[in-house]
Formats: structure tokens, C-alpha cells, sequence
């Protein structure tokens, strides 16, 4: 199986690698295209500031070729808040994947949100076997709730911890940082 992890310049690529390691599988870093579209995995990481990510995205042209993908493409963090169609970080235009736009946490709760929270109504073959237990996050911005939600966490409000479009899928939390389960749910992802 080849599975590839985008490296676009915006990623906590090798606690990725390293996770997809653990779990007897060998994941390449890159940026090419055609490698990309070939591969039977794909994941879309991202760490940072939302509007330089997806300057990164437009200058290397992955901005076209990440919404025609039809393999499974997993995007983690900032990688799935710029699979939305928007974010209110940098006043972002996303690739528009997921039919939601991505805002900042309100005053009301300490922001970022770090650490660890309860993942909770879990829907779709990405959870089979996972517990409603607790992942590992880091971010100031989130994705409502909306018809893609196949996961949610609670951090003030009710927000898309996971987020599902026919072969996309995107986690708010990092699988690779959230011990046995966020293993367990890489692992799904890369049985699909």
C-alpha cells in the first residue's frame, strides 16, 4: 500500500510518519503530484496559520489537486480547516470540501483549546472499535457542527471534531498524539 503524506511545507510531518510506523506501515513525504495521485492513502497534515498554509497550497498548485483525489485522504488539524470552504483565520478561502466554514472560539473559553477532550457520537467506518474517549487537540478555530460532522467534542460549545464527504475525511484532534485511540482510528483509516 502506498500511502503518502502531503508535505507542503505546513505539517507535523514526522509524528505522523512515525504513528503510520508504529502500525507496520511506511508513509512517503511529498509534494508531486502524479505520486500523490497514485497513492492508495493520502493525508493532508497541517500546523500553523491558516492563510500562509493555503498560500503554500496555491503556489505548489495542491490547492487543484487535493479536492479531485478519490482515494481516502485524511486531513488532521489545519489540514482539515482548509478542507472547509472557509476560515475566519487569515480570512482563508478553503478548498471547499467540507460544506462548512471554519471560526475562531469566542472569549468565553480559554483559547487556544490544548490538551486532551472526549470525543463524543461517533458515526462512520473511521471509529469502528474506538471508544467515546479523549484525543489530543490543539487549535483556536473550529468547524461547526454541520451534515459532514461524524464526530463532535464539547469545549465551551458543541463543535465537528471529525468531519466526512464521500472518500474525505478530516479530524480536528491529532490521531498521532491521541495514544491507542487515535492509533486505533489511523489504522481504520488506512483499512479502508
Amino acid at each position: 500500500m502506498k500511502i503518502v503524506i502531503i508535505n507542503y511545507g505546513a505539517g507535523n510531518i514526522q509524528s505522523i510518519k512515525f504513528a503510520i510506523k508504529r502500525l507496520g506501515y511506511e508513509a512517503v513525504l511529498s509534494n508531486d503530484v502524479s505520486e500523490i495521485q497514485r497513492a492508495d492513502k493520502v493525508i493532508f497534515p497541517g500546523v500553523g496559520e491558516a492563510s500562509s498554509a493555503m498560500k503554500m497550497l496555491l503556489n505548489s498548485g495542491l490547492d487543484k489537486v487535493i479536492p479531485t483525489l478519490k482515494q481516502p485522504v485524511l486531513g488532521i488539524c489545519l489540514g482539515m480547516q482548509l478542507m472547509c470552504n472557509s476560515s475566519e483565520e487569515g480570512n482563508t478561502t478553503g478548498l471547499g470540501i467540507f460544506d462548512v466554514d471554519v471560526v475562531k472560539f469566542d472569549n468565553a473559553v480559554k483559547v487556544p483549546q490544548i490538551g486532551w477532550n472526549k470525543i463524543e457520537n461517533l458515526k462512520s467506518s473511521l471509529f469502528t472499535n474506538v471508544p467515546e474517549d479523549y484525543i489530543y487537540l490543539v487549535h483556536s478555530f473550529y468547524a461547526p457542527l454541520c451534515k459532514e460532522t461524524i464526530a463532535k467534542c464539547s469545549y465551551g460549545i458543541n463543535y465537528s471534531a471529525a468531519l466526512k464527504k464521500d472518500n474525505f475525511y478530516g479530524t480536528q484532534f491529532h490521531p498521532e498524539k491521541s495514544s491507542d485511540v487515535g492509533e486505533k482510528i489511523l489504522e481504520n483509516f488506512l483499512k479502508m
